[in-house]
């Protein structure tokens, strides 16, 4: 008996009881894989196994169906490139050109993916916008992007990097300073304000950079952003330009004289600068031609004006002083004369009465309105007048 496999099998030889096996079977009874092929799951037909020519190491295949492949390639078939390669072809897979900062590329066109420790580009070559390439590796510019693009770069033989481009307002190596016409105000440069009042090329710097204090103010202009005028000088009707400022009339001796008459009136410097002017004297004191009259103006500087007004302040100080004095002797005249005793003597016929005036001075010594040579006091206390002619008791 052949005993062949019924699946496997296209008959046997009676006479020498081999089977004859279908493509893809092997084996005395046909009831196996022959190269190539593999026995599908849970049966006993044979598929082939459709290595990939160009990736699988042998037409060969495990009972699952996965081919052998070689190195770089993947797949049940080895029919594609694994992680790190690219480009399948007829030899095999290339390795992918990532410079070690990535693991895997495009299978097509190899371009790296996901690069690694701050690199980008095709092949992991470049370092991401905001790093620059060092001895190791990508590093972090040391640019600010309120200054700067961010952007950096090392130049040949320098160790340190030089930010691309700046913003306006900032300069140096890393942008971390104030350009001329900018100063620093709470780590921002800001445009110095001299409301035109400065020429950058004879003050480059326009203004000092830490305070931005104006420098070298021009047009007889002054003052922090060179806003004021100096002094001498004042604004244009426009408000714009300092324009020096118009000399005022100086104070002037006034003097007229007529036919007949001369006549001389001075006026002090202080009633001409703050109460008359020419125009108001032409019109008090009319000048005419035909008088002959003549006029000059002396000039009178500040410090004699100012001697002037304090001499009659002076003046009038001692002259209230003198008048309030006067009026407080008066006063003490008067009460003098008030206060005073006053005594009267009434002669009777047998004595003498005394009666005051004033009762201001109860205990008054009347003594002394008698003279001492006529006066004798008598036994029983009465005091007696003595005259040359005549004797009284009081």
């Amino acid at each position: 008996l052949c005993n062949c496999s019924s699946v496997g099998s296209a008959g046997c030889n009676l006479t020498t009881g081999q089977c004859h096996c279908l493509p893809g079977y092997t084996g005395p009874r046909c009831h196996s894989c022959a190269d190539g092929f593999f026995p599908l799951q849970g049966g006993q037909q044979c598929q082939p196994c459709s290595c990939s020519p160009a990736g699988a190491t042998s037409e060969q295949c495990d009972h699952s169906g996965k081919c052998q492949c070689k190195v770089g390639v993947t797949g049940l078939k080895c029919e594609r490139c694994s992680e790190g390669f690219y480009r399948f072809n007829e030899s095999s897979c290339e390795p992918c050109q990532c410079n070690n900062l990535s693991h895997s590329c495009d299978s097509s066109t190899g371009t790296c993916l996901e690069c690694q420790e701050n690199t980008e580009g095709e092949h992991c070559e470049l370092c991401k916008e905001g790093f620059y390439r060092s001895t190791h590796g990508c590093q972090r510019c040391p640019c600010s992007t309120v200054a700067s693009t961010g952007t950096c770069h090392l130049e040949p033989g320098q160790s340190v990097p030089r930010c691309d481009k700046c913003k306006a307002g900032y300069t140096g190596l890393n942008c971390n300073q104030c350009d001329k016409g900018y100063y620093n105000s709470d780590s921002i440069c800001t445009r110095c304000e001299c409301n035109g009042n400065v020429d950058p090329a004879l003050s480059p710097s326009v203004c000092r950079p830490d305070s931005g204090e104006c420098i070298g103010c021009l047009y007889h202009t002054t003052g922090f952003h060179c806003e004021l005028c100096q002094e001498g000088y004042s604004r244009d009707s426009q408000g714009t330009n300092c324009t020096r400022k118009e000399a005022t009339p100086e104070p002037r001796e006034f003097t007229t004289s007529a036919p007949n008459t001369t006549k001389a009136t001075s006026f002090s410097t202080a009633v001409l600068n703050s109460t008359l002017s020419p125009t108001t004297l032409q019109t008090i004191f009319p000048i005419s031609s035909s008088d002959n009259s003549t006029s000059a103006f002396a000039d009178v500087s500040w410090t004699q004006f100012n001697i002037i007004i304090l001499t009659v302040i002076i003046i009038v100080v001692v002259l209230l002083m003198g008048f309030v004095g006067a009026v407080y002797m008066y006063r003490e005249y008067q009460n003098r004369k008030l206060n005073a005793p006053f005594w009267t003597i009434e002669l009777k016929e047998d004595n003498i009465s005394f009666s005051s005036y004033h009762d201001s001075i109860p205990n008054a010594d009347v003594s002394g309105l008698l003279e001492d040579d006529g006066n004798e006091v008598a036994p029983n206390g009465q005091l007696t007048l003595t005259t040359p002619m005549h004797n009284f008791k009081a």
